[in-house]
């Protein structure tokens, strides 16, 4: 029995995951002021802190902020986040 799989022939290793990542939202947002990386760790530490963000991805060059949330994700309190950093955020990219 030392199958991973389950009676009905699913998988049971990762299947959490992929519920997770299903229900999982990616928003990329575009902000601007961001010119190194002390900019990427101050907005990834004040969006990361956000209740029901799962990861926050900083592309200092391209000016923007991907944000994965588990669910929709709360636009104004990102657009708060990023302010507080010293940023400004323009929108969704």
């Amino acid at each position: 029995m030392g199958s991973c799989c389950t009676p009905d022939n699913s998988c049971s290793t990762g299947t959490t995951t992929a519920v997770a990542v299903a229900d999982a939202t990616s928003t990329v947002y575009a902000v601007s002021g961001m010119t190194c990386g002390h900019c990427r760790t101050a907005i990834t530490t004040s969006v990361g802190a956000l209740e029901g963000v799962l990861s926050v991805d900083v592309d200092v060059d391209g000016g923007l902020v991907t944000v994965t949330t588990d669910g929709a994700p709360d636009d104004a309190a990102i657009t708060a986040a990023v302010d507080d950093a010293g940023y400004e955020l323009t929108g969704r990219a």
